[in-house]
């Protein structure tokens, strides 16, 4: 039975300190615990093959495909602001995959083993936050999030220790690459210039940019890649999702969402929120988010600096002219989402604060963000306070002056409102029963809903109620 695996890998044709090769460790026991067949076959590849032993042994990483050529990947970044070199710890590339048509996808083992960047660390994970960033990253997808997703998670029938003995597992991450604002931090701290330009050419082949007509190509690439970003945390935003980890080597070239430890999504709206055990100060709260994506492209802008021009003067004056307009930029696509959430089909100058005084009326009552434009969506506004009320009968007002009918407004919201997101406490839910009790049917049952997260079905209304009040706040961990 064959697998289909078509593996090119361009990026070990880098410069050799872009990588080192190295193999995943075999693990004891490996088992299938999640196969992603649909992924799996829009990748050509064959189910019923990476489903058996010899799939599993390569999930694992006990068995290496032919054409793989494994290696782990170095980069550095800041982490909460403070720079350090890193590179892929707990993770082995093991190569492109190119699909039947074209498509190139890196193929990722998450919890392989030690590698030379494990800085000490056990180069393992644990088969909780494995099935979460499974979870996480396929609602991101049904979403329409740009996002790495997951082929697979195998449990390794060893423990791994953290602060208690939990079973271990790899999860088989698929990503139009892994190459991030960290690779070209890296490139330029410890490399040489002429490194830093075969990455940045290697990056914008990697992901057609197609700068050739551009009076600067490197200028031109980090256009992009700000474009791409300030579109991505827009979406965030858009649906209350939490990254926790906005870290440098956290964000893509590619402008997918990479890396689901720390994360979740908000349930009362308050632009402080933070599920982070580590981000005490809030660095990375809800609210934060577009700030911290701008600062990220700045330091990829300085990253940059010995190819924008000759003179550092002038290269200086570009980066900091093109960084400059992030902003505006990263508002015009919030914006123009608030406006679909909001069933607007054009464009008023008051929209604005219409959206902001929602989103304040919100944060005063302590609204569900999800379920309040849920409600909206279906025509079940049950906030009975006055200022909702007449927050309301502006909105009715806005809403006829498009000429367009309700229904073309209830089904462009429709569209645009999740009836669910991935509630933390049913995401918790499914990770204590498949880790603690083997069962995997409430995942099942939680994917399967998640999978369509616009239908406003029937079965999807137990995913929509929102968690009983708590003292206790909800936290997330990273899993390292």
């Amino acid at each position: 039975m064959k697998t289909n695996w078509n593996f090119d890998n361009s990026y070990a044709r880098l410069p050799e300190r872009f990588f080192m090769k190295i193999y995943p460790t075999p693990v004891r026991n490996p088992k299938m615990a999640v196969l992603n067949r649909s992924l799996a076959g829009e990748l050509g590849l064959c189910t019923e093959a990476l489903a058996s032993e010899d799939g599993v042994a390569v999930f694992a990483g006990n068995r290496i495909p032919e054409g793989a050529e494994p290696l782990a990947q170095a980069y550095a970044g800041h982490q909460f602001r403070y720079f350090n070199m890193l590179g892929d710890g707990r993770a082995i590339l093991l190569g492109e995959h190119v699909t039947p048509d074209g498509e190139r996808f890196d193929i990722q083992l998450k919890g392989s083993g030690r590698t030379p960047y494990s800085r000490g660390g056990d180069g393992r994970a644990a088969l909780g936050p494995m099935l979460r960033e499974y979870i996480i990253s396929e609602a991101m997808h049904a979403l329409r999030i740009p996002t790495t997703r997951s082929l697979a998670v195998v449990t390794t029938g060893e423990v791994v220790i953290r602060e208690t003995e939990l079973p271990g597992a790899i999860l088989t991450r698929v990503a139009a690459s892994h190459l991030r604002v960290g690779t070209f931090q890296y490139a330029a701290r410890f490399l040489s210039k002429d490194e830093l330009q075969a990455l940045a050419d290697y990056a914008m082949k990697r992901h057609d940019l197609n700068g050739e007509q551009a009076s600067n190509r490197y200028l031109f690439l980090l256009e992009e890649v700000m474009k791409k970003q300030a579109a991505l945390v827009a979406k965030w935003q858009l649906v209350g999702f939490i990254h926790g980890v906005m870290n440098t080597d956290n964000m893509t070239i590619s402008g997918e969402t990479i890396d689901y430890g720390p994360c979740a999504f908000m349930d009362v709206y308050d632009p402080k929120t933070v599920f982070s055990s580590i981000d005490t100060q809030g660095r990375y709260a809800y609210g934060n988010q577009p700030y911290i994506a701008g600062w990220n492209i700045a330091r990829l802008a300085e990253s940059l600096l010995p190819l924008l021009h000759d003179n550092e003067e002038k290269a200086i004056e570009l980066a900091q002219e093109t960084i400059g307009r992030f902003p505006a930029l990263y508002e015009t696509y919030w914006l123009e989402g608030m406006r679909t959430k909001l069933g607007l089909f054009t464009k008023e100058e008051e929209d604005k604060k219409l959206i902001g005084e929602l989103l304040h009326l919100m944060y005063t009552y302590r609204a569900d963000y999800t379920n309040t434009f849920r409600s909206l969506t279906l025509g079940e506004w049950n906030f009975c306070e006055q200022q909702f009320r007449d927050w309301y009968a502006r909105w009715q007002e806005r809403i006829a002056r498009q000429g367009v009918t309700k229904d073309e407004v209830y089904e462009r919201m429709r569209q645009n409102n999740p009836a669910i997101i991935p509630r933390n406490y049913r995401v918790e839910e499914a990770l204590t029963a498949a880790v603690e009790h083997g069962d995997y049917t409430v995942m099942e049952q939680l994917l399967h809903a998640l999978q369509h997260p616009y239908a406003y079905t029937k079965e999807q209304e137990q995913y929509a109620i929102p968690p009983e009040p708590s003292d206790r706040p909800y936290r997330t961990f990273c899993g390292t």
